[in-house]
């Protein structure tokens, strides 16, 4: 049985620490049974199975050399149980489809998290990701393209 976080701030580290192990069912035990995730791309996983499932083949196959480091965090404490925690990651290494190594990128990953008798269990994630200079996207012909329109 995988040892839960014991606090809200430890989440982000105990993410990492499965991911960089490459072990997707350790990963997957720290969300709630009935957990969602969404990853970068709006893909929406709706149990542990398939966050496990889903981080299994993405730890596997272009992730599998990636590396993923952790910046700043903030934990915004909702309730005594409850808490929200987001942390900026910086993840390298990914594989592209032409089995290069892609360029590394910023994200925000957000948690919804509460404490259970074991610590603290993830019940929500999302993964947004962070794009230099732009303020939205915007449909160009089925392509999302990253806009800004403060400097028109």
């Amino acid at each position: 049985m995988t040892t839960l976080p014991q606090t809200p701030e430890d989440i982000p580290n105990a993410f990492a620490a499965a991911w960089m192990a490459r072990d997707a069912e350790a990963l997957a035990a720290l969300f709630a049974e009935d957990a969602d995730f969404v990853n970068v791309v709006g893909i929406w996983w709706q149990d542990r199975t398939a966050i496990e499932k889903a981080h299994d083949y993405g730890l596997r196959t272009f992730f599998s050399k990636s590396r993923l480091a952790i910046g700043r965090v903030k934990t915004r404490r909702v309730t005594a149980d409850v808490a929200i925690v987001h942390a900026r990651m910086r993840l390298t290494g990914q594989r592209a489809p032409d089995v290069s190594e892609a360029a590394g990128r910023s994200t925000i990953l957000s948690f919804a998290a509460h404490h259970t008798d074991r610590g603290w269990q993830i019940v929500s994630a999302q993964n947004t990701d962070i794009v230099p200079g732009a303020e939205t996207q915007l449909n160009t012909g089925g392509h999302l393209t990253p806009a800004d329109y403060r400097n028109q």
